[in-house]
């Protein structure tokens, strides 16, 4: 999804969450959390933080471990208009992905960031 939309699928930053104080600082609800830009591509409003599995919810209604890659691609088309509107017409801009997870999870949730899955 990343290389479809134009971003750097390499680029996708993966930070593991390992304590309480690790939950707190990035307001974690589960792994594998998935942000463009520092927005997460299925925000849920009243999840509880914590240091637990996360489950998507996809379009057609199934559950998953990972977003629906129409999500994905969404999140990252409203950071490429965003930034395109802060840096003015014909400006190239670039989206930064992270991929949050529990370490047991980190190469999933790279998978998923980058469009794929593992």
């Amino acid at each position: 999804v990343l290389a479809e939309e134009g971003a750097d699928p390499d680029a996708v930053e993966v930070r593991e969450i390992v304590t309480d104080g690790d939950v707190a600082a990035e307001s974690f609800i589960g792994s594998p959390t998935i942000r463009i830009d520092g927005v997460d591509v299925q925000p849920e409003s009243n999840e509880p933080v914590g240091l637990s599995c996360r489950v998507y919810s996809r379009r057609d209604g199934r559950f998953s471990p990972t977003p629906d890659p129409e999500d994905l691609r969404d999140a990252v088309r409203r950071a490429s208009a965003s930034a395109s509107a802060s840096h003015g017409a014909g400006a190239r801009p670039t989206s930064s992905a992270s991929a949050i997870a529990a370490p047991a999870n980190g190469e999933r949730a790279a998978a998923a960031a980058r469009g794929g899955s593992r």
